[in-house]
């Protein structure tokens, strides 16, 4: 068995076209088609993916008045 995958938008009337698939006439094939999630609905449930990561201060020290050894 074969596997491709693709990924296509729905035309406005409902249409999906896929082109240049690598398959011979004749073959037959099982269509299974799955839903993306869109960045709205996962928005609500990770609120930070996709942010912008900053580090102040990557390479200071973190707790080091907390240390007995330090003191």
């Amino acid at each position: 068995m074969r596997i491709y995958c693709a990924k296509v938008t729905i035309t406005e009337d409902g249409t999906l076209i896929i082109k240049g698939l690598p398959f011979e006439a004749g073959d037959k094939v099982e269509v299974i088609v799955r839903g993306q999630e869109s960045a709205v609905k996962r928005n609500g449930r990770y609120p930070l993916r996709g942010k912008p990561v900053r580090y102040t201060a990557p390479f200071k020290g973190v707790a080091e008045d907390d240390w007995e050894v330090l003191r």
